[in-house]
Formats: C-alpha cells, structure tokens, sequence
C-alpha cells in the first residue's frame, strides 16, 4: 500500500493553568514510595512514557458547532478539570521528592496536518503516530503533563496525552483523559474530585531497601523496532478454545481470558526466540503490571490517583529434560493460575508498600539472572481509553508510541473488538519473533508501525 508522507506543523504551544487556583494546604503534594519507583531521575523512568493518543475521523468530527469553538472548547474544559487534578499542573521537586502544586500548567501544543487522518490510520507508520506526540511530561523540572491536538485537512482530530509516571498509572491517566472527556462533553458537574495523597492511606514503616533498574545507559533505540500484532475477536475466540485445557489439575471450567491467550501465544513464540538466541530452551519468567485498587482493604476512595500497580508472575522453569517450548496450554495454565491467585488476593492497607516493593525487588533479582528470560506484559485492555467521548463521539482507534526500550503492551482492538499487542523487540529478535509458525497458525495481522 503506497502512502504519503505527511508533515505534522506545530502552530502554538502554551501552558494550561487550573480554572481556579490551587488551596495554599494543597500546594505540596509528598509522594510515596510507591509514586519514586517511577521518579524521572531513574534510568527507567527516563524511557517509560506513559503516552495514550485518541483518533477522531471526520465523520465524527462534522458536527453543528465549527472547528475553532470545539478546539476552544477542548482548552477550556481542560483548564477546568486540572482544578481536580492539580497536581498535574505542577513540578516535581528531586530534593524533596515532593511535587510543588504551583499552577504553572500542563503543556499545550496545536498542531495541524495537510493530509487526511485515514492515511495516519490506515499506515500506522511510527514516524507519523510519534509526531503526534511531540509532548514533554515528565522531564525534571519541567512538565508533569502534555496534551497535543492535531487538526487534519479532512475534519479529523487527534488528542494526545502524556503524563509523568512519578504522577500516576494508566488508571490515573484513564481517569483523567475520562473526566475530561466529560467536562467537555457535558461540564464539570458529575466529575468525581479524585485524591493524589497516597502518602496518607498506606504506611511506610520498616521498608525494605529498593533495589535499581539496570541502567539503560547503553540501550540503542535505533536498533529497536516495533510492530503491531492484531487479533480480532473471533481469532481471539479460536485461540482461547484451543488454549484452555478442561482435564488440567486445578483448572477451573472457564476459559482462559483475551489477555491470558495473547499473552500466552506471545510469551511462547518469545520462548522461541530465545532458544534460536542461545541454542537450549531457558527458564522463562512473563509478568503482568496489575492495578491493586480492587485488592485493598479497608476500599479505597473511587478515584484515588497515584502508582498503585504490582506486579503478576508466571515461571517456566526448566528442568533436565525440557528440549521444547511448551505448548499453549501449559503457558496458559500458568498464566491463568497467577492470575486468579492474584485477583482474589486481599491486601491491608499496611500491607500495600511492602508488597509493591518485594514484587519489585523479585523482579529485578530475576534481571540479574544470566539464565532466565523476564518478558514484561502490560495490558491497557478495558481501560475506558475508547470510551473517551470529547462530544465528538468514541475514538475510532486508539493507540501508544513505540518504545525504545524491550516490551510487550495490549490494547483493545478498534472498536474494542479483540487485541492489539504492540511488540518491541530488537531487530534480529523481531524476525524470528514474527516468523513463529506458531503466530502465523493464529492468523495474527502483523503491521508494522
């Protein structure tokens, strides 16, 4: 399919302040120790940006009231929801750990393309999707968060969001881009105030000492590469039949989850990969990110803001007789019993910091192994991102940027029908990766971005 290449023309960049200033007793916001596993100054936070962008085609765009109100519009609520979510207004502070709630704004760019949206959607070429979000956010010193609104020839409207990982999840980047979409659409009376001061509901007493990411110091993005794996959800359907296994000890009768089956498909032609890589089949530990909300108790306030993300894991281990990748079904039992282990898991709220860091810390132990693959998932699957209804009506399509860094993310396929598995991998992992016999029985549509 043969493409044009379009230029994305920045018009304007300013700072969106609160409506309304910030209280002088909320002007400092203590982070947890929680919220520093993700602080700029860390080599991982410095290649992890959250990032979401949200595709409007014409036809949902070509509605009574002009472009320029609707873009005014889009300014004005935004202003109006960071009076909730001030701390996105602010600055972090390294010395203090702390961010100064000092109203200077989130970062604001307009920016305009002589081309139709439809060839942005219909190529998905990286360089164009990254140019849509041209955004700071989470620079010391600098913005916590960026917005940047593309206009196309056509009618069509693109919205990209960026936050600060020290800030929050992608469940308080959900929420956000949520009551946004909502003081927009409809005004700021049915937004929910949301709370940021993790610091207040989980004690950190006695902690344990946190262990650091490897440095990424010598990672090369050139030599990385990303690709779209899409499975729609009749294919999403074939494969969860053909992954479930009924006679497993302990199997439950259901089948296993969109995200357990992709997952598994993933992880299996990964472990594959690896032993074209090193000539043997090695212990193979996959991980999930998982928002622990629903998992704590006493409940926690409906909208409490913040990283509040653990961690799910599943382990192959090898043993002296492994000599081939294990099947779909053993990779999704394994998958599924840590995640049903981990959903019914119940957490004291004194109990929340120690858990998050150990997770953390068996983690990183399970990096510095020589002989041990760690593949990292997370999945976006369900977050209300297609939901996100400007007055403009759902998003056609909703999509991230490339990594630079190894990784594995899920999102909802368009029109939330099925799964988009967005792979980063080097480039020589890449090609054994999509040549799997085992992703081409599945059918998936591999595209590249």
């Amino acid at each position: 399919m043969e493409t044009t290449t379009m230029e994305v023309k920045l018009l304007s960049t300013k700072m969106i302040k609160p409506s309304s200033p910030t209280p002088s007793h909320l002007r400092t916001l203590n982070l947890s120790s929680l919220d520093l596993l993700f602080a700029p100054e860390l080599d991982f936070a410095s290649v992890s940006r959250p990032c979401v962008i949200l595709y409007y085609t014409a036809d949902q765009t070509s509605i009574i009231i002009r472009p320029a109100d609707h873009l005014q519009d889009l300014e004005t609520s935004l202003s109006e929801t960071l009076t909730g979510f001030y701390p996105l207004a602010g600055r972090y502070m390294k010395d203090s750990h702390s961010i100064d709630c000092n109203d200077e704004g989130v970062e604001y760019l307009e920016a305009k393309v002589e081309g139709r949206l439809s060839q942005v959607i219909l190529s998905r070429k990286d360089e164009m999707i990254d140019q849509l979000s041209h955004l700071a956010g989470g620079e010391s010193m600098g913005p916590l968060a960026s917005v940047q609104i593309t206009r196309f020839d056509c009618g069509g409207l693109v919205v990209g969001f960026r936050l600060a990982h020290v800030l929050g999840d992608a469940f308080t980047m959900a929420s956000f881009v949520s009551s946004w979409a909502t003081a927009c659409r409809e005004g700021t009376g049915k937004l929910i105030c949301p709370t940021f001061d993790l610091t207040s509901f989980f004690p950190e007493n006695d902690l344990p000492a946190m262990k650091r990411w490897p440095s990424l110091k010598n990672v090369r993005p050139d030599e990385m590469v990303t690709r779209r794996f899409v499975l729609d959800g009749a294919k999403i359907s074939s494969l969860k039949a053909r992954g479930h296994d009924p006679a497993a000890a302990g199997s439950s009768l259901r089948q296993p989850s969109q995200v357990e089956a992709v997952t598994a498909l993933i992880w299996r032609a990964l472990m594959g990969v690896s032993q074209a890589k090193h000539g043997r089949i090695r212990t193979s530990v996959a991980t999930h990110s998982k928002n622990l909300r629903p998992n704590i108790i006493p409940p926690l306030p409906p909208m409490l803001c913040g990283n509040l993300i653990s961690t799910v894991t599943a382990t192959f281990a090898i043993d002296g007789n492994t000599e081939e990748v294990p099947d779909l079904k053993c990779l999704v039992g394994l998958l599924r019993d840590s995640f049903t282990k981990s959903k019914a898991a119940v957490i004291p709220r004194e109990d929340v910091c120690l858990s998050v860091i150990e997770s953390r810390n068996e983690i990183l132990e399970v990096l510095e192994k020589e002989d041990v693959d760690l593949m990292k998932f997370v999945s976006w699957c369900r977050f209300p991102f297609c939901e996100s209804d400007f007055g403009l009506g759902k998003p056609c399509w909703v999509s991230i940027i490339s990594s630079p860094i190894k990784g594995f993310m899920l999102l909802d396929g368009e029109g939330g029908d099925g799964i988009e598995a967005w792979v980063s991998l080097n480039k020589s992992d890449m090609l054994h990766f999509q040549q799997d016999h085992h992703l081409m029985d599945h059918h998936f549509d591999i595209l590249s971005i």
